[in-house]
């Protein structure tokens, strides 16, 4: 009988996510069809309701819905609980089951271009459903963590959050400061740049050694990393994480491994 999986934000015509799942149910012949769903913020108690009744094994959810989601869910594993957010949703016994794989997700891209994260200091841009489950992540794995949101007190909420859980972490303006100097891993998980506006601020004067990432993937290049290569730094663009954010939700949905090298290709295909 054929599953049927998706994704729902807003906006949603920039997700690669049908592409990389569609191909990897092909290539293991797995009788499954993921699409994408746009979805106002307004309409999302009703759209969950709808996805359970149209039969959806599962789904994925992106901006801006990660945080908001969980009210509408049954029960949340262990990582999206102490998120806070979901990026993923299975149906299970007709339970909703909300599960969060950005943070193992996002590690995954990185690792190989950081060698090592421990005591080393990362920088996000950002407070919301993607930039906690990073900077848990992160935190998880012995980076200091600090904190830069255009509304503080949703940067103070994710610091405590960080703290609770045992890591280390500060907060400061959404502008450039002293950090910018010794910083290793920068990341920007906010939605600007997804329409090609400019970053409110400028990287200039950012240490060299840093791995510059920006979680959006379409465009490739955001003005945000342009500057960064300017600026001698190595950048990431979000397909990486998106990546291996889907291949942590196949497993959750279907179990098994998921064919991450079919997926790679196909959202490389996908861009050029």
């Amino acid at each position: 009988m054929e599953k049927h999986y998706a994704v729902i934000g807003d906006p949603i015509e920039h997700s690669l996510s049908p592409r990389m799942h569609n191909a990897g149910y092909e290539a293991l012949g797995i009788d499954a069809e993921y699409q994408r769903f746009h979805v106002k913020p307004s309409y999302l108690a009703e759209a969950v309701d709808g996805l359970c009744a149209l039969g959806f094994s599962g789904w994925n959810v992106t901006l801006p819905h990660k945080e908001k989601v969980t009210s509408h869910l049954d029960t949340l594993t262990p990582q999206a609980r102490r998120v806070g957010a979901v990026n993923t949703v299975k149906i299970h016994e007709g339970k909703r089951i909300g599960h969060n794989t950005d943070g193992d997700g996002f590690i995954r891209s990185v690792e190989g271009n950081l060698n090592g994260f421990k005591g080393k200091k990362a920088v996000l841009l950002g407070a919301g459903g993607a930039s906690k489950g990073i900077a848990l992540a992160l935190s998880a794995q012995g980076m200091q963590v600090h904190i830069l949101n255009r509304t503080p007190e949703k940067a103070t909420v994710l610091v405590e959050l960080i703290k609770h859980w045992g890591g280390t972490a500060t907060s400061g303006k959404f502008a450039p400061g002293d950090w910018i100097e010794d910083v290793d891993l920068l990341v920007q998980t906010t939605s600007v740049g997804l329409r090609g506006e400019p970053f409110p601020f400028s990287v200039q004067g950012i240490s060299e050694k840093a791995l510059v990432v920006d979680i959006i993937f379409n465009p490739r290049e955001t003005a945000f990393l342009q500057e960064a290569k300017k600026q001698g730094c190595r950048t990431l663009n979000g397909l990486g994480m998106l990546l291996y954010q889907g291949a942590l939700a196949w497993e959750f949905w279907l179990g098994g491994q998921a064919p991450v090298e079919v997926m790679r290709q196909a959202l490389y295909r996908a861009q050029s």
